[in-house]
């Protein structure tokens, strides 16, 4: 079967565009992947930290609102604490929307619970006057929600911790990954380009030599390519042309010698002409000689 020169190029083409191409589709599976992973930390668990930690920023100004009017026997701001109430609940709302970890939802239930029940005390101390043993028992509500939401706090930064870790292992096995079959691909690309570059070097050597031995008139050079590729047809010309001009050469040399033959014989007869033409001339003064002395008699 004749395969061209073009056919192998476009075949090296091909085989280089599959190897990018290759690459590309795994670095964009592990980079999606590590995206996804990050995503999921983002999402899942670095939200839940926020929310935990606004929750108790919000329970936090509502005691220290209570406790310093009691102490210094201030009217309570209801607006204030009332803020700070509906900033709580959409905080807990938003949480559990966002339930991933195991035991989170039922962690969230609980300070659902327990916030409903402070959020009424709370509107109870703020429609009556404040009494040591409405803020003591404030104090123990306070302190169990605060409780509940430091753990709901450290579960999902443990889980950030964990899912980081996760990620960054797939990250280093992702870069030994991509480093073995990079390194493979670039081993075979680099094989393919040394078989293909040396294919042509050494036909285009081989024709270069031939071409060289023709100009220094070696005709007895021939050109012997493998396979059935427009090298082949090359060398079949050349030696084509080779075989005539080792003919047209052999043939020069007695052709050579019969114009040279040819020359002489010519020169010959011109110079016997001129001999002819000098006696002629000699013969015509010694007869003007001649008669000129016949005269003087």
């Amino acid at each position: 079967m004749r395969t061209s020169i073009r056919k192998r190029f476009i075949v090296g083409i091909v085989f280089f565009l599959v190897i990018i191409l290759l690459l590309s589709i795994l670095s964009a599976f592990y980079l999606n992947r590590l995206s996804g992973k990050t995503s999921a930390i983002l999402k899942e668990n670095h939200y839940s930290v926020i929310y935990a930690r606004d929750m108790a920023e919000d329970l936090t100004n509502i005691n220290l609102e209570i406790t310093k009017c009691f102490l210094m026997n201030k009217s309570l701001d209801s607006i204030f604490i009332r803020k700070n109430l509906n900033l709580f609940s959409k905080s807990l709302n938003l949480e559990k929307n966002n339930i991933t970890e195991t035991g989170e939802g039922k962690l969230a239930m609980d300070i659902e619970t327990g916030f409903n029940d402070y959020h009424d005390f709370v509107e109870r101390i703020i429609k009556s006057p404040i009494q040591v043993a409405m803020v003591s028992d404030l104090q123990n509500k306070f302190g169990s929600i605060y409780q509940q939401l430091m753990l709901l706090l450290q579960m999902n930064e443990n889980a950030i911790e964990v899912k980081t870790h996760d990620a960054r292992v797939s990250a280093k096995n992702a870069s030994i990954q991509m480093t073995i079959v990079g390194t493979l691909c670039f081993l075979i690309a680099f094989a393919f380009t040394f078989s293909f570059g040396s294919y042509f070097n050494e036909r285009f050597l081989q024709l270069y030599n031939g071409i060289k031995e023709i100009g220094s008139n070696n005709y007895g050079q021939r050109l012997h390519f493998d396979g059935k590729d427009e090298f082949y047809e090359i060398s079949l010309v050349f030696n084509e042309m080779a075989e005539k001009l080792s003919e047209t050469h052999s043939k020069k040399p007695l052709t050579f010698q019969d114009d040279l033959e040819k020359d002489q014989n010519l020169n010959n007869m011109k110079e016997l002409k001129r001999l002819l033409i000098s006696m002629k001339n000699i013969e015509e003064q010694a007869a003007v000689l001649i008669s000129k002395i016949e005269n003087k008699k």
